[in-house]
């Protein structure tokens, strides 16, 4: 029990030295998505024996600013980790907790008990910031054991919001409105961003331009749209928008990266005939 408190704590030194060392190279949940997928790949294509000693390659492939790939067995031991290998590997950590106290590894192989891959939420140290934080991990099942790519949730600020607001104004008034919208409804372009998307709203029948997280309700009517506490938010932003010509609007709305229900404010603007809007997830 000792020796294991011991390798924990040198483990968590070591990982808080990487994430210090790399402070301005945050990663984003598409970069965690797409490590993922490669290491899956790699797993299957090389077996396990190769790919644990690329994963654990601190100078790898595998270890991209703050992402890394770990592996467990079924039992809960580590096979591979990307962040500290030297102190990780053939360390126990099944009945190890998150700082919320649930059981966390546990928890991966119940999950993947059910399907091959799965995605858990959890609540983790971050050793950049120095503050508990939501984090995601993807996981797959390989036979007897389970490989995961964790990522720190993104939290955009009100200014980010802003910025990204100004900038799709900025975009309708140097192309126009119809390129425009192409460019809010492209989900890998520049106007989604972690967290942060534009929608844009028509004034006069109500019904959605672009939505950069979710473009098929482009053509759907927003006007109706209440949040899960029965507000209606697009009828307050529409009104709004006809009335001032821009502000904000406070609403609870799921956030796509967290996947949680969260508290939210958007900053919405007219612009042609339409309204743009920018929300982010207050904390």
């Amino acid at each position: 029990m000792y020796d294991r408190l011991i390798r924990l704590a040198i483990a968590a030194i070591a990982i808080g030295l990487s994430g210090l060392a790399s402070a301005a190279e945050h990663a984003t949940p598409r970069e965690a998505r797409a490590l993922f997928e490669q290491a899956v790949k790699y797993l299957q294509a090389n077996g396990p024996e190769k790919a644990w000693a690329a994963f654990n390659d601190r100078q790898g492939p595998f270890v991209k600013k703050d992402l890394y790939v770990y592996v467990i067995d079924r039992q809960g031991t580590y096979v591979a980790n990307g962040a500290a290998p030297d102190s990780l590997i053939g360390l126990k950590v099944l009945d190890t907790v998150d700082a919320a106290g649930s059981p966390l590894f546990r928890e991966m192989i119940a999950v993947t008990e059910k399907q091959k891959e799965a995605r858990i939420r959890y609540v983790w140290l971050n050793r950049k910031s120095n503050r508990v934080e939501p984090k995601h991990a993807w996981l797959h099942r390989q036979g007897d054991y389970i490989l995961g790519v964790g990522y720190y949730a993104v939290r955009s600020s009100a200014e980010d919001a802003r910025k990204l607001l100004d900038a799709a104004a900025a975009q309708v008034k140097s192309q126009g409105m119809s390129k425009a919208l192409d460019s809010f409804n492209d989900p890998r372009g520049k106007f989604v961003h972690d967290d942060l998307y534009v929608f844009a709203i028509n004034l006069e029948n109500g019904k959605f331009e672009a939505h950069g997280m979710n473009p098929k309700w482009t053509g759907t009517d927003a006007s109706d749209l209440h949040d899960v506490e029965g507000h209606p938010l697009v009828k307050e932003m529409l009104e709004l928008a006809k009335a001032k010509g821009e502000g904000t609007v406070d609403y609870v709305w799921r956030n796509p990266v967290t996947n949680a229900v969260e508290k939210k404010r958007t900053f919405i603007r007219r612009e042609n005939g339409s309204l743009l809007g920018v929300g982010f997830y207050r904390e």
